[in-house]
């Protein structure tokens, strides 16, 4: 986990060799360099999670492991995040920076992103979709690396490294379950096998099968969410959803109490507000984290060809799906709209009952708002299927390390929704009378399923790879020999994410849309040298040129100097440029309808409280990629072979960031620029237009500290302490186009992000006993809009015990969140960070383990 021990343990456990003497070392490939070092080389940090590491964590998914690194400031998201068009994935943010600046390979190369766009316009790899049960080890590079491996590697890389050799079949089984009373289990299993020693035998093949079932849970499920009443909270309220009332004024109640409804009093919902309204707790609407079900894939087959030259396959292949509820039944009122294909653009629906209507006892039109609870719970499934297939060859030919290869990518997303609404049939029983909007229990199932709308959205990103790369000691110099490597890249880029017909035809009431189609071509061309300057200093210069088809070129340069003063103390810094290409939904043709939760002071009838609105958003091929300059300087002392202790400052500067003003921002101008802003008879919001725009800049800054310390004794066993800490000292972005930058670290301005972050740990072992604690902190930070307040500090301890029954056999029990400690509240994300915390609580689990 530490540079340089993590990397020589690293390389120990994937190299395991006999070291007699320095010149001896085994040299292998390092993330974020082309060219092959020893353990004792390299001038970036980078942390190493190991095979052990990866076991004495207890994790079930690359996606748990990763996302509790220190780097991940914030943010990122996983399947928490179930409001998203990209629902039941996960992704990494290192820095802090999103999701789009970190880039994920799989044993060194790309694949494909995700079918549609996070937040309508993050690309990136989801977790979710590669195997836990393959991984040899995670190398993390936090740094720049655009100047190795392109865009996407400004805040730095994460490999994830499979197993390429391995003997024997082993098996593993787990079972774990919520011990609060959620009712949530958690059932996975995995297989790995292989055959055949590559040195030995010609040839080595690795088959891995891993399979995860978790179920949902729901708000309802969590005790001290249940209820949505948080007026005991720190600015909180009854969150309860007001509906069934007559024209813009909830109290003009309609229908009375029925099904989920009660009358409240409308001060305990909006402070201030008197009278009484019909309200209903959201709560057993809302999934806090999808019924999910996995099963990953992964094989590797190497054959040598000849002594000098060996052959490979890489296949990976999984199944994802993520089953949650979507959102409470849908309300209709004077903000009820369709989408309008022709003039892109929305159209409202009106809402109003006729006079004559059953519901209408009045001789005149009536507008009203309604929630259609008999019609069902909006559901929503997500199934994805990924898979890589890459071939190549490598070898060694007159001095040269040389590996080529070709690879094809793919992400396919079906997403199917019930209980939505059909616009046509919804007008029909207004005008008809043939549905009774206030007492429910009178409708025939015949009109319900008239008006009930399933859809289909299917999404598709494909990925298609040619790499060569070649390294090469050229020249002896007094100080050692000077490594070169160079090489050339081509891929293709395509993202098909469409919406459904009946959105496209205007059918669907109150639409989600996010289109993208397009494609791209990327070239590259590459070179590296490594130059020992004197004995113990060395400098790595590095270059990368990029062709893009949409905008043009892109050159990211990179030195760094690695320099050990003394046998315990070694020095190291980094300076580079980099990019990340606009994305393909910020570029090409795409347009997206999403619905954001806003706080509008102007709001005549929710002024304080967080409402629904409408967002239309737009591409812009006219943009310039964002430019960024990384440096990275690091001190690292040893004082013993089985002591380290690391620390690194970064600093990220981008200009150009691309991105869309808030919609804060956008309220709070509303006045200079009152286009972007549509409104009501009543004064409501229900529409912000906004488009992708090259903005600013973005100062992102702060340190690590990684600190390792072994003990080993007769009697006791042998005890490891690791710790993590990061402390972000800067994250500075404008609040809106040409404003000064705002410094958003310990804060929630831009995203919570804690100044601190921490992870440590303490293994023992001790004969056929080992048990690992592990400590998971996040720091504070303040709300954005008082900033005298803010979100408590976060601590969860995990503890794994396993015990070696027999040299086949493992058993280990597993308790995640060992104190049981509540996700911390947070008004501003009415309840808790869902990119910080996990509201499940205490979770245990059972694993059983066994080698053939």
């Amino acid at each position: 986990m530490f540079k340089p021990l993590a990397v020589s343990l690293a390389i120990a456990a994937a190299f395991p060799v006999h070291v007699h003497a320095q010149e001896e070392m085994v040299r292998v490939n390092v993330t974020g360099s082309n060219i092959r070092v020893s353990e004792k080389e390299g001038a970036s940090a980078v942390q190493v999670i190991t095979a052990r590491e990866l076991k004495a964590g207890g994790k079930t998914s690359v996606a748990e492991v990763l996302r509790a690194i220190s780097a991940n400031s914030g943010n990122s998201y996983n399947e928490q995040y179930t409001g998203s068009f990209s629902a039941g994935t996960s992704g990494l943010s290192l820095r802090g920076i999103g999701q789009k600046n970190t880039l994920i390979l799989v044993n060194g190369k790309r694949v494909a992103s995700y079918a549609t766009a996070q937040n309508l316009q993050e690309t990136f790899v989801d977790l979710n979709s590669l195997p836990m049960a393959a991984v040899q080890r995670i190398e993390v590079l936090k740094d720049g690396a655009s100047s190795v491996y392109g865009s996407d590697a400004v805040a730095g890389v994460v490999n994830i490294i499979l197993y390429q050799e391995f003997t024997g079949t082993e098996v593993t089984a787990q079972l774990g379950g919520s011990t609060e009373g959620t009712g949530q289990t958690e059932k996975s299993a995995a297989l790995q096998t292989g055959f055949g020693k590559l040195q030995d035998d010609g040839y080595s093949v690795v088959l891995s099968i891993d399979a995860q079932q978790r179920d949902k849970l729901q708000q309802s499920d969590v005790a001290w969410m249940r209820d949505a009443d948080f007026r005991k909270q720190q600015r909180g309220n009854l969150g309860w959803a007001i509906t069934n009332y007559a024209g813009s004024d909830p109290t003009r109640t309609l229908g009375g109490v029925q099904g989920p409804l009660q009358l409240v009093n409308y001060g305990y919902i909006t402070p201030g507000k008197t009278g009484q309204v019909l309200a209903y707790n959201p709560a057993p609407y809302k999934t806090l984290i999808p019924g999910i079900k996995r099963v990953h894939t992964a094989a590797r087959a190497t054959f040598k060809l000849n002594a000098d030259t060996e052959a490979y396959v890489d296949l990976l292949h999984s199944y994802s799906r993520a089953d949650q509820t979507f959102s409470a039944p849908l309300t209709v009122n004077n903000a009820t709209r369709v989408w309008n294909n022709a003039s892109q653009a929305l159209d409202t629906i009106p809402v109003v009952l006729p006079a004559g209507h059953p519901n209408n006892p009045g001789a005149t039109p009536l507008p009203f708002t309604a929630t259609l609870f008999d019609l069902g719970p909006r559901m929503k499934q997500d199934k994805v299927t990924f898979y890589r297939a890459l071939a190549g060859v490598k070898g060694t030919l007159a001095g040269w390390d040389w590996d080529a290869s070709i690879g094809h990518s793919s992400s396919e997303l079906k997403e199917t929704v019930q209980n939505f609404v059909n616009r046509y049939a919804f007008e029909q029983v207004l005008a008809d009378g043939s549905y009774n909007f206030f007492d429910q229990s009178k409708n025939s199932e015949a009109v319900r399923n008239r008006l009930r709308l399933s859809t289909l959205r299917p999404a598709q990103s494909t990925l298609d790879t040619l790499d060569f790369s070649a390294a090469k000691d050229i020249w002896d110099l007094p100080a050692g020999p000077l490594d070169f490597a160079a090489g050339a890249q081509w891929r293709r880029e395509k993202m098909d994410s469409q919406t459904s017909t009946a959105v496209l035809s205007g059918t669907e009431l109150r639409p989600a849309i996010n289109i993208i189609d397009g494609s791209r071509d990327v070239s590259a061309l590459f070179a590296e040298f490594n130059v020992p300057v004197v004995k113990d200093l060395s400098l790595n210069l590095a270059g990368r040129a990029d062709h893009y088809s949409d905008f043009g070129n892109a050159f990211s340069p990179k030195a760094s100097a690695r320099y050990q003063a003394a046998p315990w103390l070694l020095l190291r810094g980094t300076a580079s440029r980099g990019f990340r290409a606009p994305s393909l939904p910020e570029i090409t043709q795409s347009t997206a309808v999403s619905y954001v939760s806003v706080i509008d002071p102007r709001d005549p009838q929710t002024p304080t409280q967080s409402r629904g609105v409408t967002a239309i958003t737009i591409a812009n091929t006219e943009l310039r990629p964002e430019r960024s300059k990384n440096i990275n300087l690091g001190v690292v002392i040893s004082p013993t072979s089985s002591s380290s202790i690391g620390l690194d400052y970064y600093r990220i500067r981008q200009d150009g960031v691309i991105g869309t003003e808030s919609a804060v921002t956008t309220i709070a101008n509303e006045a200079a620029t009152p286009g972007k802003v549509t409104r009501d008879a009543d004064g409501r919001i229900t529409t912000l237009y906004r488009q992708y725009r090259n903005q600013g800049q973005r100062d992102v800054s702060g340190i690590d500290l990684d600190l390792r310390q072994r003990f080993v004794g007769k009697d006791w066993g042998k005890l490891t302490l690791a710790g993590q800490l990061s402390r972000v000292l800067r994250f500075a972005e404008p609040l809106s186009d040409g404003a000064a930058l705002t410094d958003g670290a310990g804060t929630n301005y831009f995203g919570s992000i804690p100044k601190w972050r921490g992870v440590s740990s303490a293994t023992w072992e001790l004969g056929k006993w080992s048990s690992t604690l592990t400590w998971n902190y996040v720091g504070s930070y303040a709300q954005n809009t008082h900033l005298d307040e803010s979100v408590a500090a976060f601590s969860t301890f995990d503890i794994n015990t396993s015990w070696q029954v027999t040299p086949q056999a493992n058993v280990s029990f597993i308790v995640q969140n060992l104190a049981n400690k509540r996700a911390p509240w947070d008004y501003s994300a009415s309840g808790f960070d869902y990119t910080q915390a996990d509201p499940r609580g205490r979770f245990a689990s059972l694993k059983l383990n066994y080698k053939f």
